[in-house]
């Protein structure tokens, strides 16, 4: 194919498709946190953040494709591997994709959906270039961690004061338009501390993001550092306080809170660690090579990040198994650069 639909790899690079693996995380984590189990609706809220991200990576290039040409004159469109128009006809085509899978989700799903679209194509076209531009992208990922919240799904069963099982949230089923619409505001409003975790750490990566074309002094990387360091501790701390309400003999319930302590102090670590080593390293020598590589890392922490804020809000086994994208994500960023 010539430059007007350019190649598969050219693609790959405009889509930066090993920063996808830190989409489904958004979703999931949004669903734990707000009671949720994943089911059809996360699944096409999902591809629609799935749609919707990549529409902002086309957007993103065919907005910068002046700087670009300056700056990052390898890109696919300043190097004429691919049209300017095939881009943002990709944009788009996406975007409308998107919406349409977030109205399949249902209407709280379209509603939280229409504000991410929205709030991609203003920071593309507008903000990213302003003081606002990092607070627009840590808006856009606390969205999408909050449309796995209100997309639905079963409510996951925890063990009543009589040893019996109820839902872990307002339950829906069977309940009029209005209650539904009540159910999906109370499960946002739960997901709002992780989702404003996820918003800070975006925002720290963003700030980095905006020199690592230039490099910097190492103030920038450094307050990139605090930054994580100030997510993890904030996350671990609602961990230790939500697994230390148990009163009396320990019993199941006790024992999985526990658990769940564990497993979110494990992925924590873990994102601490994905995020901190490329930041230190940039702190040291502030060149635009380490601050790329602060802000690749920085972007693959998001899911082990996730992992945590899903196994703190009562889902272990699904952070858990996030962490299988950790590899594949790093496998495939050697190959297309997730920035």
């Amino acid at each position: 194919m010539g430059a007007v639909g350019g190649t598969g790899r050219a693609w790959a690079e405009l889509l930066r498709v090993s920063a996808l693996f830190t989409v489904p995380g958004d979703l999931l984590a949004g669903a734990a946190a707000g009671g949720h189990r994943p089911g059809r609706r996360t699944l096409l809220a999902a591809c629609s953040s799935l749609c919707l991200y990549e529409a902002g990576m086309a957007l993103n290039d065919w907005a910068d494709r002046a700087v670009d040409a300056v700056e990052r004159p390898g890109r696919p469109l300043p190097s004429g591997r691919i049209a300017p128009a095939a881009a943002l006809a990709a944009a788009g085509g996406l975007t409308v994709a998107g919406i349409a899978l977030a109205a399949a989700a249902g209407r709280p799903a379209l509603l939280t959906g229409t504000a991410l679209a929205a709030t991609v194509w203003a920071y593309d076209l507008h903000l990213k270039n302003t003081p606002a531009g990092p607070a627009a992208m840590a808006c856009a990922r606390a969205l999408d961690l909050l449309q796995g919240a209100v997309a639905g799904g079963p409510r996951r069963m925890v063990s009543g004061a009589s040893g019996g099982a109820r839902p872990a949230g307002p339950a829906t089923a069977g309940r009029p338009a209005g209650a539904a619409r009540h159910s999906a505001a109370r499960s946002a409003r739960a997901a709002l501390p992780s989702a404003a975790l996820l918003g800070a750490h975006t925002l720290a990566v963003t700030t980095v993001s905006r020199r690592e074309a230039q490099g910097s002094s190492s103030a920038l990387p450094l307050g990139g550092l605090a930054a994580v360091a100030a997510v993890a501790a904030s996350a671990a701390g609602t961990a230790v306080r939500r697994g230390g309400t148990s009163q009396g003999p320990r019993t199941g319930t006790g024992a999985a809170s526990d658990a769940g302590t564990g497993a979110t102090a494990v992925l924590l670590a873990g994102y601490a660690a994905t995020a901190a080593r490329p930041l230190l390293h940039a702190v040291l020598n502030p060149s635009p090579y380490f601050l790329q590589r602060a802000v690749g890392g920085g972007i693959r922490a998001m899911i082990p990040l996730q992992a945590a804020l899903a196994a703190r809000a009562g889902a272990p086994r699904t952070g858990l198994a996030l962490l299988a994208m950790v590899p594949v994500a790093r496998r495939l960023s050697r190959k297309v650069s997730p920035t």
